[in-house]
């Protein structure tokens, strides 16, 4: 068994079997933004900019949404399949686990607590006194460079870059890999995702089945 000393997950089409949660939202609200999220893709925009535009669009549908209606917008949502034992056998190797998200603060939030990751960093919104949504709040997490997030993980744990893996299903998620370290790509998003972890020379998994990144870090199956 290889020593791996952590490994930090993307969550939204990774560990939990949705597409994006902020797209969780926009079907709920009845909203589109593909515009946008192309634009975001080929950074024209921000982080902060797409947030606050994607906020816009449902404030414009219903002017005031409760933090209880976001959370009811996940309500059904899965985790991915063999994630809770991926996590669950990572823990027990001692492995610390992390989750590096652009996504929803809350839910992102949920996720962590019910796997029991070490560590979790989103997109958080800004709420009034009395639960309602006002807006985003700055960027946590940038989207184009989660690997701010990967050196601070791995500078305070003092872990060997070399020893770090991150899975992502973006193309944006390849900047989690940090110089040394590793990357799988893994359940590509969309066309453009594939393209850009085959450009990348990195291993991809095309199942939808989080142990099949198993044999690519430890260079075993996953154990029954």
């Amino acid at each position: 068994m290889k020593d791996i000393q952590a490994v930090v997950f993307d969550c939204d089409g990774v560990l939990v079997d949705i597409g994006s949660s902020w797209q969780q939202i926009h079907e709920h609200f009845g909203t589109n933004n593909l515009e946008t999220l192309e634009k975001f893709l080929n950074n024209e925009i921000t982080d902060d900019e797409f947030m606050a535009m994607d906020i816009k669009m449902w404030l414009d549908i219903q002017e005031k949404i409760h933090m209880d209606e976001i959370m009811r917008c996940f309500s059904g949502v899965k985790l991915m399949k063999g994630a809770r034992d991926v996590v669950d056998e990572l823990k027990k190797r001692g492995i610390y686990v992390a989750i590096v998200s652009s996504g929803v603060a809350r839910f992102i939030g949920s996720i962590a607590h019910m796997l029991k990751v070490d560590d979790w960093a989103a997109n958080d919104f800004l709420w009034d006194d009395d639960g309602f949504l006002s807006g985003p709040t700055p960027s946590t997490v940038s989207s184009h460079d989660k690997g701010i997030m990967v050196e601070k993980l791995s500078k305070i744990n003092e872990f060997n870059p070399e020893l770090i893996w991150s899975v992502g299903d973006s193309s944006t998620d390849l900047s989690m890999q940090i110089p040394g370290s590793n990357f799988i790509g893994f359940n590509p998003a969309r066309q453009r995702s594939l393209d850009a972890f085959e450009n990348a020379d990195v291993p991809i998994v095309i199942e939808r089945d989080l142990t099949m990144i198993w044999p690519i870090i430890f260079g075993e199956e996953f154990p029954n």
